[in-house]
């Protein structure tokens, strides 16, 4: 297949098509991240290209494609023409597909009516990933997030009422030290006001060459330590409250891989960290951690 610049997807997305119908990121703002350093021109691929692309996958692979991940990093932010091209020719193609995905921002869900999420449900878009990253608004405008905790709550109200399932991404230590409380407390709000089918917990590395890394070279972000990114952990599941959500710390930059069904397994899961932090449970051990 053919791929323009580096490219990323979900750990979930591991044996998905992976399908490139935009070129970075048409926000690419947020503080920490550098994924798309190497497309800073956002654009969309002509159409024509990505229509081929699905083609040749097709040729190649045909029923063995159950998932397909649209890539790059907010692809959600195509028109819904655009879009229904894709998904037409993606379910014409691939026999087997029952799932269609891509990254997008609170942004490019209320950029988009009802009426419209709801159609592109039903040709086949099936799973946002979204990453708030946060719930605190103090640290969605440090690290130029470009959504508050109100904006996201609506976006995931909107997605839902299209019948789109979500899938959130919340970094510990995204707040440092300096809102490390109020960010871990938000967060498991916000976990609570989207009711995301999924949400996974991450934790932030600070990556050379972000404004992020500038802040912290000089004084003005200083990541919390391991004890304090798990109590902010551990914060974030005891106040999230959804009807129904898988929670994941599965992610190789944690310290504590952790899994369970919230709320239901909250008390477990916070038990579990109480013990990784009186040292009864190991962490990850630095060398193995990674993006």
């Amino acid at each position: 297949m053919r791929y323009i610049g580096k490219v990323y997807r979900p750990p979930s997305e591991a044996h998905s098509y992976l399908l490139q119908a935009t070129i970075g990121c048409s926000w690419n703002h947020c503080t920490y991240c550098d994924m798309y350093s190497d497309k800073r021109k956002f654009r969309v691929r002509p159409l024509e290209d990505t229509l081929a692309d699905i083609d040749a996958a097709a040729a190649r692979y045909g029923r063995g494609v159950e998932k397909v991940f649209v890539m790059d990093g907010d692809a959600l932010v195509l028109p819904v023409d655009h879009w229904e091209a894709l998904l037409t020719r993606l379910a014409s193609r691939f026999p087997s597909l029952r799932q269609v995905s891509c990254y997008a921002t609170a942004g490019n869900v209320l950029e988009k009516t009802p009426a419209e999420l709801t159609h592109l449900r039903s040709l086949g878009l099936s799973l946002l990933y979204i990453g708030p990253e946060s719930g605190d608004d103090v640290t969605l405008k440090r690290i130029a997030k470009g959504a508050t905790f109100a904006e996201h709550a609506a976006a995931a109200e909107r997605a839902h009422g299209a019948g789109l399932s979500m899938s959130t991404i919340f970094l510990l230590g995204a707040g440092g030290v300096a809102r490390s409380a109020e960010h871990a407390e938000a967060s498991g709000r916000l976990i609570t006001a989207m009711a995301p089918a999924f949400a996974s917990a991450l934790t932030l590395t600070v990556v050379p060459g972000t404004p992020l890394d500038t802040l912290q070279r000089t004084g003005r972000f200083t990541l919390p330590g391991i004890e304090g990114l798990l109590a902010e952990l551990r914060t974030m599941v005891a106040v999230a409250r959804p009807p129904d959500t898988v929670f994941r710390t599965n992610h190789a930059s944690n310290y504590l891989p952790l899994a369970g069904r919230l709320p239901r397994d909250s008390a477990r899961i916070v038990s579990a960290i109480d013990q990784a932090l009186s040292g009864a449970i190991p962490l990850r051990p630095e060398w193995s951690r990674g993006l």
